[in-house]
């Protein structure tokens, strides 16, 4: 039970909780969710009000809706989200009402990105915007036992051995006290005082564009529904979205809560639009100034090229925007910050609960510095693919924008110069792909770090651009391979099977050794694992061949599966050292004593 704060002398306040977490956006609320599922009971804080007001990042991907499925939360999250049949039809055009330059299927409406998808993943994309997601998220985790400040903002920390004392501001009542904590996450954004404070190694470059949103309500039915999409590409003379030349029309509610993205030269500083000089951009991108526009927000954002290499230092641990920082290009922002929450919060509380060695936490930082790393040089990277589109449109030929407008016009010509701009335009087009569906980036994460044991078989080597093709595996290190099987007649993924906050180890019909051996394994480290044989007169049956397909260990091997489901540990086959084996590869990713750690691998 909280303690009551009776007195106005905060200096006097010392509040005891076990995580102290520092916001309340896509990777704080997850992290509030997750622990308190797990048992752990954080307390949350949130300078402002409440959550988010605009709808900021929204592409929600597969692997994101499998980490939301086990946290409990899909269902809201695709009843508030836009389906996927809504989102794929991405339109290259000169305003929504003027001329269509080109489409491309995205988001896994492409047939060859949506045989990736459909094999490595039971779920599908949706559109949540960042204000809905907050309020399931942050929602859940008070209703499962977090404890949730509003109004609440964090100031300083100071830690030694033991644990972390946070200096916090009521900013209602001016008041400061202090929160007592065994570890301080700190989720607070782009701006993170925790991450400074922190002294994180960071790399890269902050503020290299400057962009505005524009937030309005507005009836489009009659330009998009026939094309539905999430994002509507308005190339104009005057838009400069960070350096591209293009505008952006974004859905956020089909078809009558819209954003724009418009940019600014940061050397000219940040302008300040009133309603009319929103509306007039927004007219200018609709192309039919008749269309009634009712301004909701405008807010300014740049774009960065910034990542931790580091994401913790002591008992600090950041997370999300706090330690990636990047353009919206990929759609990966709050998903990667959803899969940090997750990814830090089983080890968290497996400490916590004395389940492992405060040297998995170290893991954190091993795993998810990459995925940092790649997602925000990716993501960079990708906006390079759009001048391509401008030079086959003839823009780059001439600074007059009435000239502008003869390039793009001169398109339907029948001469040889026109062919080649239209072949040209028809490979940028399909260049920019690399805008949008990326699904190996998305599910081809490898981690490597000492809640991994690796084995002897090398570890794959991917063909193709690794940030679009999909490669499966079960190595250790992989995300468990999704395979549809059968429980009453009825399909589920094994990455359904998998989670739960639990261990589990996958096997064969002549695995069921494993089982006792996973019962003297839990009983000795206190650890459960709980074993799934998926074969003919299992619980689990592999009816179409998936499991058998992918496992790549033997029909008596086994895949030992982290709580975040990841693959920690494989065994080619059943063995008369298979316990002693498991025992040693649960006590290594646990971070149990070095005596516990000699494993053979297959």
């Amino acid at each position: 039970m909280p303690e009551k704060i009776e007195a106005l002398n905060g200096s006097d306040i010392t509040l005891q909780r076990e995580v102290l977490i520092v916001g309340t956006g896509p990777a704080g609320s997850t992290a509030a969710l997750s622990l308190a599922r797990l048992g752990i009971k954080p307390m949350v804080i949130n300078k402002f009000g409440w959550t988010a007001r605009t709808p900021r990042a929204h592409i929600t991907n597969p692997r994101t809706l499998e980490v939301l499925t086990d946290l409990g939360v899909s269902d809201d999250a695709k009843l508030y989200g836009t389906p996927f049949d809504l989102m794929g039809e991405n339109t290259y055009c000169t305003s929504l009402a003027g001329e269509e330059l080109g489409r491309i299927r995205t988001w896994g409406v492409k047939p060859d990105r949506a045989l990736d998808y459909a094999s490595a993943s039971p779920e599908k994309f949706i559109d949540l915007p960042q204000n809905y997601m907050e309020n399931i998220l942050i929602g859940s985790a008070a209703h499962s036992g977090a404890e949730v400040l509003n109004h609440t903002e964090f100031l300083s920390f100071e830690q030694d051995g033991e644990g972390v004392t946070s200096t916090l501001l009521n900013c209602t009542t001016g008041v400061t006290f202090k929160v007592r904590s065994k570890f301080l996450i700190g989720a607070d954004g782009a701006n993170s005082k925790v991450a400074e404070q922190a002294e994180l190694p960071f790399e890269g470059q902050m503020g290299k564009a400057g962009s505005i949103n524009i937030v309005f309500d507005a009836d489009l039915t009659k330009f998009v529904a026939h094309r539905p999409s999430v994002l509507y590409w308005v190339v104009q003379t005057g838009s400069d979205v960070g350096g591209l030349g293009i505008g952006t029309v974004r859905m956020v509610r089909p078809w009558h809560r819209w954003l724009t993205i418009w940019g600014y030269d940061l050397n000219d500083g940040q302008p300040d639009l009133d309603d009319h000089a929103a509306r007039q951009i927004v007219h200018n991108l609709i192309g039919d100034a008749s269309v009634d526009v009712r301004i909701d927000s405008v807010s300014y954002w740049t774009v960065n090229e910034f990542y931790a290499t580091k994401l913790s230092n002591g008992r600090v641990f950041c997370m999300g925007d706090a330690v990636h920082r990047h353009p919206p290009t990929k759609g990966l922002g709050s998903n990667v910050s959803i899969q940090d929450a997750y990814n830090l919060s089983w080890k968290m509380a497996a400490v916590l609960k004395g389940d492992a060695g405060p040297e998995i936490l170290e893991t954190y930082s091993a795993e998810r510095a990459p995925v940092a790393k790649q997602t925000v040089l990716g993501a960079n990277r990708s906006v390079t693919t759009f001048p391509p589109i401008l030079g086959a449109l003839g823009l780059f030929d001439t600074k007059d924008p009435a000239q502008m407008v003869k390039n793009i016009d001169a398109l339907a010509d029948p001469s040889g110069e026109a062919v080649e701009r239209r072949s040209a335009l028809r490979q940028a087009l399909e260049g920019s792909h690399d805008v949008f569906d990326n699904p190996g980036i998305e599910l081809n994460q490898r981690y490597q770090s000492d809640a991994v044991v690796p084995g002897n078989t090398p570890v794959q080597t991917f063909n193709g651009n690794p940030e679009i093709a999909v490669h499966i595996s079960s190595e250790p290190g992989a995300r468990l391979p999704h395979a549809w099987v059968s429980e009453d007649q009825k399909l589920v993924s094994t990455l359904y099977i998998a989670g739960h906050g639990n261990f589990c180890l996958f096997t064969g019909p002549s695995g069921r050794g494993w089982i006792d051996a996973a019962e003297a394994v839990s009983k000795a480290t206190g650890v459960p694992i709980t074993v799934h044989i998926i074969g003919p007169g299992q619980r689990y049956q592999d009816v179409y061949g998936d499991f058998a397909a992918i496992r790549e260990v033997s029909d008596s091997g086994a895949l030992l599966v982290r709580p975040d489901v990841y693959v920690g540990w494989r065994a080619h086959e059943w063995s008369e050292g298979a316990q002693d084996n498991l025992m040693s590869a649960i006590s290594r990713i646990l971070a149990k004593p070095a005596s516990e750690r000699q494993t053979k691998v297959a």
